[in-house]
C-alpha cells in the first residue's frame, strides 16, 4: 500500500542574520520530526506542504522556497506493509514575531538552532535534506 505525503523544513533567520533555526515538531512518540501529512485528493505536493505546515504549527506567513527531494520509508500497519513516499520543500517562516502552536495530538513544538535540530531530529533522511537546506539557504538557490 503506497501513502503520498509532503511537509516541509520550515527555517527563520536568527535577529542577526547570521545563523537559522530549524521548527521542529514532537510527535506522539516523542520523536522530534517536520511537519508533514498526506497528499489529499486534487492537491499537488506543494500545496500539502503549505497546508500541513499551516495545520500543524499555525504558522500562515511562509514561503516554500523550493523543493529538497523525497525520503521512502516502510512500516507495518496491522496487517498491511506501508509505503510512504514524502516530499520535502525548503519552506521560509517570514514573520519572526508569529508564534508557532502546535495540534492536540503533539507533545511539543520549538524553534531549534541549527546545530540542535541536527541533533533531535528522529531521521536520518530528514537530517541529509537539512543539511542540502542550510547549504541552499547560504547559496541564496532557490527556485520557486
Amino acid at each position: 500500500m503506497r501513502e503520498p505525503t509532503s511537509g516541509g523544513i520550515v527555517f527563520r533567520f536568527t535577529k542577526d542574520r547570521k545563523d537559522i533555526e530549524i521548527l521542529l515538531i514532537q510527535d506522539s512518540k516523542e520523536r522530534w520530526t517536520i511537519p508533514k501529512g498526506h497528499i489529499e485528493p486534487g492537491e499537488t505536493a506543494k500545496m500539502t506542504a503549505r497546508r500541513e505546515i499551516e495545520e500543524e504549527t499555525g504558522l500562515k506567513n511562509v514561503s516554500i522556497l523550493t523543493w529538497l527531494g523525497k525520503i521512502h520509508f516502510k512500516y507495518r500497519r496491522i496487517d498491511k506493509l506501508v509505503l510512504m513516499t514524502t516530499q520535502i520543500y525548503l519552506v521560509q517562516a517570514l514573520d519572526s514575531h508569529e508564534t508557532p502552536t502546535p495540534e492536540k495530538w503533539m507533545k511539543g513544538i520549538k524553534w531549534f538552532s541549527f546545530a540542535d535540530a541536527l541533533e533531535v531530529i528522529e531521521y536520518e533522511d530528514i537530517e541529509k535534506l537539512m543539511l542540502i537546506a542550510k547549504k541552499k539557504i547560504r547559496a541564496g538557490e532557490f527556485n520557486n
